[in-house]
């Protein structure tokens, strides 16, 4: 079986946001810093359709998890 490995950039691009730098960096200051308490699919800016995707990847191990498990460290780190 093939791995691939995306970046953080293909990430939005797949959840149907701007995927360059300045939008990525806009979207994880917004949202900074998401309480430790809050799981990253149950946050309240996620459509559904993009909650759905960011947990089917994160159960399923899927190629995207490594990347999702890395936005959901910046989006927790404090500004």
């Amino acid at each position: 079986m093939e791995s691939h490995t995306h970046s953080i950039a293909n990430l939005f691009a797949q959840l149907g946001l701007p995927n360059d730098e300045e939008a990525i960096n806009t979207f994880i200051g917004t949202h900074a810093p998401l309480p430790h308490d809050v799981q990253l699919t149950n946050a309240s800016f996620w459509t559904p359709a993009q909650a759905t995707f960011l947990k089917t990847e994160i159960a399923e191990d899927a190629d995207w998890s490594a990347v999702i498990d890395t936005l959901d460290v910046q989006l927790r780190a404090k500004s």
